[in-house]
């Protein structure tokens, strides 16, 4: 399950970037396929649960979240819409270093000497993705920051439902907070979907079914059904396999190309990554008595 979860989030950026190849406008794309998604996400909440109730003293945390969740989505779509999904997918490797920067910023855990030897060697590689992809300001470029962005709203996002998931389902609160967070996309977006045309062929109609049941809301049952079985430790080792079969995706369906800086790059990355956790569980060894 963990691993069907991952392939379904890492297909989507492939399927995303084809959607907008042919024909679909960002924002009416993500907020069609928010608005599809959290109908079947209130559907089955409700039948599973039987209620959407929020407490009122955490509200201040679903706010956080929703805001994160619109802001998100905004970087997704047009990181595709600028930059290649390979690209893309690589730099979504950055997302748990954004995860314990923004859980420093909060006082929500210390960091250690592991942790900033890893996080360097990651921001390096993601250096050398910005310049494979291009000198300057170039579309490419614009794509690849926001992408970066991405990953940093998603940071934020999973901080901040940290709480919430102490005390709901994981189910109540998408159900939640992304139909909060799907209003001011909504708003932004009624431009574009009064000038979206839908004379789309069946491929690209099976690609937007798909990136509404697949990534936004099978994978939250497949994750998280998953994560109460083998536990989140297991789990997150599974989920960096995630850029390197978006990356594959983007590869073989879209004919993409990588320079070989944003191979480094990408390299750098995981190395990083890598880092982190085998110096991380070096000290935890030798700080433990007997070990």
């Amino acid at each position: 399950m963990l691993l069907g979860a991952v392939l379904l989030w890492a297909l989507n950026v492939t399927v995303t970037k084809y959607m907008f190849e042919h024909g679909w406008l960002p924002l009416a794309y993500g907020t069609i396929r928010y608005f599809a998604a959290i109908s079947l996400f209130w559907i089955f909440t409700y039948r599973r649960e039987g209620s959407f109730r929020i407490a009122r003293e955490d509200w201040r945390y679903v706010a956080i979240a929703a805001a994160m969740i619109f802001c998100n989505q905004l970087c997704f779509v047009y990181s595709l819409k600028f930059a290649q999904a390979s690209t893309v997918s690589l730099l979504f490797g950055t997302t748990p270093v954004f995860v314990a920067i923004v859980s420093l910023l909060f006082r929500l855990e210390r960091l250690t000497r592991a942790f900033w030897v890893g996080a360097v060697v990651t921001f390096a590689g993601v250096a050398l993705v910005a310049v494979g992809a291009g000198g300057g300001f170039s579309t490419s470029t614009k794509g690849n920051v926001i992408a970066v962005g991405t990953a940093l709203t998603w940071a934020c996002y999973t901080v901040a439902i940290a709480p919430l998931m102490r005390r709901y389902s994981p189910y109540r609160i998408s159900a939640v907070v992304l139909a909060i967070g799907w209003a001011p996309l909504a708003l932004i977006s009624i431009p574009q979907v009064s000038h979206q045309q839908f004379h789309f062929g069946t491929l690209v109609w099976l690609g937007f079914a798909y990136a509404v049941v697949g990534p936004l809301f099978l994978t939250n049952i497949l994750w998280f059904t998953a994560v109460n079985r083998v536990g989140a430790a297991r789990a997150v080792i599974v989920n960096n396999l995630q850029p390197f079969f978006g990356v594959l995706f983007a590869l073989v369906l879209l004919s993409e190309s990588l320079h070989p800086l944003e191979i480094a790059g990408g390299l750098l990355i995981f190395l990083g990554l890598y880092l982190e956790r085998r110096l991380r569980r070096q000290a935890v060894a030798a700080a433990t008595p007997g070990a």
